[in-house]
């Protein structure tokens, strides 16, 4: 099998970039291993996000499916005295704000309205699961092996391959990018759940609105989200160092259920009378950053190749983002520019870089200064902090900000990117010095994997 363009993946940044590449004529092949609907995490859409899909042309389909309409993020503090709000926005042509509207989406829903959109504008969905990277004698990716359902394998040869395998991080296990750091966020873990009867807001727009995000703060990495799925269901999740979790000695049903009303007094009004809708799922809530995640033949979107802490809701952002500006490097690669360098695609991968250190330095103040960072939310910074919640981070968006640059140098931080050496190293609140060994290729300190192993509750 054989194709111009072959994408690992089927969820949204998959999906979206064959939706893309169709648009300029090209019809690739998305290679997904599970059936959907399947349950995935990470609902609450930011300005940008919808920007995508209605330059994607789905915005009929998200209306039609009656999908929670978002106007913006609320967020309470420590003891739920204070709040502030961010507002989803857009900018205009003169680029001036202008008020906008997003969605937050049952994730098992969107992701198959996608790939079905893909499909039926012309990708082909193959079912199986890709097993090895194929790589010719230059090192160039030429596609992968994959495992179909029944255990037959197959080769599927390509001239890019789009690596969009969310945390599965295909071609970083594969070792086909540069090494793959894991940071510990200090070892914290995520409880979450579906409910319904959870008390929202009852407004119709702004801060009030019902189906807003609200994120919970209680203290340094101790936090909860609350996001409207549909008209009754909301999800919920708990995010608490893993220790707070071994200390109680409980299942995670048990601890869910009895500390999340903890979290913050205006949390608990909202949840006191909610009911699980299915099990409550845990997993580990760490960072990582995957280097050199472009090459000969290959690009990483979006959680293939980085995951910063998901505490504000940029996931579909970046990885819909990314599939959209990888478009026009992969259509100049296939017209035979740029076949011979070292990396084909250096330009757009420090460009993506470049714009999700912007957020992660903007959440590493929010956890290291949180009180600076309302300040600068409410005052000194509005404008600026609300492009960035949009999902607004990238260099074609007025970035890095004064607001990130001071940020920066609240937390004694510099950026440099003179040399493909100096970008992607971990250095945010959550970087741990002890592991940066991970970054040597004759690394004797433990694997990626064996970390994960001893996190996992």
């Amino acid at each position: 099998m054989k194709t111009d363009v072959l994408i690992i993946g089927g969820g949204p940044g998959g999906s979206a970039a064959a939706m893309f590449l169709l648009k300029e004529g090209l019809k690739p092949i998305i290679l997904e291993q599970e059936e959907f609907p399947r349950f995935h995490i990470g609902e609450s859409m930011t300005g940008e996000a919808a920007a995508v899909l209605r330059r994607l042309g789905v915005e009929e389909q998200m209306h039609a499916r009656k999908y929670p309409v978002k106007h913006g993020v609320r967020v309470f503090g420590e003891g739920g005295k204070n709040s502030w709000f961010i507002p989803v926005s857009a900018r205009n042509a003169q680029w001036e704000l202008e008020p906008g509207v997003t969605w937050s989406v049952r994730r098992s829903d969107f992701d198959g309205m996608m790939l079905d959109q893909a499909e039926k504008r012309g990708a082909t969905i193959v079912r199986g699961t890709a097993t090895i990277a194929l790589l010719g004698e230059d090192g160039r990716v030429r596609g992968v092996t994959m495992r179909h359902p029944d255990g037959r394998t197959e080769e599927i040869e390509s001239t890019v391959l789009l690596d969009c395998s969310g945390m599965a991080t295909f071609l970083g296990n594969q070792k086909v990018t540069g090494p793959k750091y894991v940071g510990s966020y200090d070892k914290q873990i995520a409880f979450f759940a579906h409910v319904t009867g959870a008390v929202r807001d009852s407004g119709t727009s702004g801060e009030h609105a019902r189906d807003n995000t609200i994120i919970f703060y209680q203290k340094k990495y101790h936090w909860a989200w609350f996001i409207p799925v549909d008209d009754k269901v909301t999800s919920i999740g708990l995010v608490v160092p893993r220790a707070k979790f071994v200390e109680a000695k409980q299942t995670p049903e048990e601890f869910f259920l009895e500390y999340l009303p903890q979290i913050n007094p205006d949390l608990a009004r909202r949840v006191t009378g909610y009911k699980l809708v299915d099990n409550v799922r845990v997993i580990p809530n760490y960072s990582y950053q995957v280097r050199r995640f472009c090459g000969k033949g290959f690009i990483c979107i979006g959680d293939a190749h980085r995951f910063i802490d998901p505490i504000f809701s940029f996931g579909l952002s970046a990885t819909m983002r990314e599939a959209e500006f990888a478009i026009p490097h992969i259509l100049s690669y296939l017209k035979g520019e740029r076949r011979e360098d070292e990396n084909p695609f250096a330009e757009h991968m420090l460009f993506c870089e470049q714009g999700i250190d912007n957020l992660e330095d903007m959440v590493d103040l929010f956890w290291e200064q949180p009180f600076a960072f309302a300040t600068f939310v409410h005052r000194r910074y509005r404008g600026e902090l609300i492009d960035a919640f949009a999902g607004r981070v990238y260099a074609t968006e007025h970035q890095p900000s004064q607001a990130i640059l001071t940020f920066r140098k609240m937390l004694k931080r510099e950026r440099q990117y003179e040399h493909e050496d100096d970008y992607s190293i971990p250095i945010g609140s959550r970087y741990h010095p002890e592991r940066a060994a991970l970054w040597a290729p004759d690394s004797s300190v433990e694997t990626t994997e064996e970390w994960l192993a001893e996190s996992r509750v």
